[in-house]
């Protein structure tokens, strides 16, 4: 079960992962344009953008770390 995780995840986990790559996928996209353009104001915003992601990435982290840890005692429990 627990090699399944993705299969078995709920709509917000997936929503909060699917979120995170997007948002740093438009902060480095950004950057780039920011980059090309020497545009300091969107170089900078687009460190705000990834930062974003990476905080969402980080509470998907946490949502999967309970969930797991909650299958892990029901499991343990059982027997």
């Amino acid at each position: 079960m627990l090699n399944e995780f993705w299969a078995t995840a709920s709509a917000s986990y997936k929503a909060v992962v699917f979120g995170a790559m997007g948002l740093i996928a438009a902060g480095i996209v950004l950057n780039l344009i920011g980059q090309m353009r020497d545009n300091d104001a969107v170089k900078f915003s687009s460190l705000a953008v990834i930062g974003a992601g990476l905080v969402l990435h980080a509470a998907g982290v946490v949502i999967r770390g309970h969930r797991v840890q909650r299958l892990i005692r029901k499991h343990s429990t059982k027997g």
